[in-house]
């Protein structure tokens, strides 16, 4: 299926959409100030919007319903250039769409100017139809390899075409490694890589708020702690937080409650409920002493070596040393047992943090419960767990788990539960990287991203191909695959 919209159209579409996101737009005396806006951590009654200018300077939002007029206003901030600023708008109504618009100069001028109008809505009520979207890793260190810029931004102007209420990233997006393995890790270069990624996510940012799930290359991993404030964990949470507003527990996001010296909270996983469905995500990252994938600055073949880089642990091969920890567990069985919700989607980098595959390595350690010798250890390996994880989710009829890391679309089952492993947004080489891995399921090559659309009859997933004007061999905006789930029955 091939969108009405012309690929050349839509390249337009994005580049004019990006241009206006980054420097707003014109009044009667001048320009408004460039910046770049990225929305987070939406609730039935608030919204955080955080603001990046290429100058220093103050502003405000003012916001309202109709898109004519904007009764209402945040407080004024300064703010620095290359420094978002993030407003929290609260006291908003349940299930609304507010239109707002960013009033600011810098620090040279006398007078306000107005930006661009722009929407977000707050949870929609239950039974209410919505739509959220999702991409895997984005890796644009892999120039040449499995990211090409124009592509991502061709991605990126598909999803806001669509006007979803949120879009979710898979991990792997901002990946500190190459910095780390060169001694380059410092705050200033951590920064820049969450800091640029804005530049593309922007096309989507205004009107689509943003969640992240921390994958095994941002290196945001407990083993890495060593009591300093500069080692690489501290930096990659501490940007993370600063450059995209994440949930952290409240009266309508649960999660993560550990404070880490240096970071505070981690806001690295949450679950939160919207309409007709129950959100999930989850984080073995922060919670193993291990390494749970690559060593931090190790590529993976040196890692088989056991090689250590840097500050903390070596890569054990004993997977029950790694994992999301008993505290998580905890939290993810007690928001499964009161979730009432229609659906519920759960989001993590891998279903073992690392390894190749969803439903081949889903029996292993504390996904499945076996050892690699096939021997069920559960019991004395996580004494504290009713199940395995694989097990609760489908105890709980979890309708569909979304995992990153292989690069490739796979919709797979077992028990009643859907694997779907996503595709990465901006692979120009349009390949099924770890096509092996998979024994079972429908696959299709990169690059694009996954709708899911949200009804009481059912959660359509819909897999959407990108493509650039000169990429002869597929069209933009092919629909590569489709399936439906059906409600949960209790």
């Amino acid at each position: 299926m091939e969108s009405q919209i012309s690929r050349r159209t839509l390249l337009a579409g994005v580049i004019s959409g990006f241009a206006a996101n980054l420097f707003g737009s014109l009044n009667s005396a001048r320009a408004a100030i460039k910046s770049n806006v990225i929305l987070g951590r939406p609730t039935d009654t608030s919204i955080a919007i955080s603001v990046m200018s290429t100058t220093a300077g103050s502003g405000y939002i003012e916001y309202g319903t109709t898109g004519k007029s904007f009764p209402s206003k945040s407080n004024t901030l300064k703010f620095l250039a290359n420094s978002p600023a993030v407003f929290e708008i609260k006291n908003l109504k349940p299930n609304q769409k507010y239109y707002y618009r960013f009033i600011s100069k810098d620090s040279n001028d006398k007078s306000f100017a107005s930006g661009k109008t722009a929407y977000f809505r707050t949870e929609r009520a239950t039974g209410a139809s919505f739509s959220f979207s999702l991409h895997g890793d984005t890796h644009p260190e892999r120039v040449g390899k499995m990211f090409n810029s124009d592509l991502y931004y061709v991605t990126m102007g598909n999803v806001a075409a669509q006007a979803n209420d949120f879009h979710i990233l898979m991990g792997d997006d901002f990946s500190i490694d190459p910095i780390i393995g060169k001694n380059q890790a410092t705050k200033e270069n951590v920064e820049k890589i969450y800091r640029t990624h804005r530049d593309w996510l922007g096309v989507i940012g205004a009107t689509t708020p943003v969640f992240l799930v921390n994958g095994n290359h941002e290196q945001a991993a407990q083993y890495l702690l060593d009591g300093t404030t500069t080692n690489p964990a501290i930096l990659a949470g501490n940007a993370r937080n600063k450059f995209y507003p994440q949930p952290a527990p409240d009266d309508f996001y649960s999660g993560d409650n550990l404070e880490v010296p240096g970071i505070g909270k981690l806001r690295d996983y949450y679950a939160w409920t919207w309409g007709d469905a129950q959100f999930i995500t989850l984080d073995p990252y922060w919670h193993s002493k291990y390494a749970v994938d690559n060593v931090a600055g190790v590529s993976n073949d040196e890692n088989s070596t056991n090689k250590k880089a840097g500050s903390g642990s070596q890569k054990t091969s004993d997977l029950w040393k790694v994992g999301i920890g008993d505290e998580q567990y905890s939290w993810l069985k007690k928001t499964l047992e009161e979730s009432r919700s229609k659906y519920i989607f759960v989001f993590t980098h891998h279903v073992m943090g690392t390894g190749r595959g969803a439903v081949e390595v889903s029996t292993n350690y504390e996904w499945g419960g076996k050892d690699p010798k096939g021997l069920t250890t559960f019991q004395e390996q996580r004494p504290n767990w009713e199940l395995p994880i694989h097990d609760l989710l489908v105890k709980h009829k979890v309708s569909i788990l979304f995992q990153g890391h292989d690069h490739i679309f796979v919709t797979q089952e077992r028990d009643g539960l859907i694997y779907q492993s996503m595709p990465n947004p901006a692979d120009d080489t349009f390949s099924m990287f770890n096509d092996s891995a998979y024994k079972s399921g429908v696959k299709a090559p990169n690059s694009g991203h996954v709708k899911v659309n949200v009804n009481g009859e059912a959660a359509k997933v819909e897999y959407f191909l990108a493509a650039r004007a000169n990429d002869s061999s597929r069209k933009n905006m092919t629909l590569a695959h489709s399936y439906a789930v059906k409600p949960r029955e209790f």
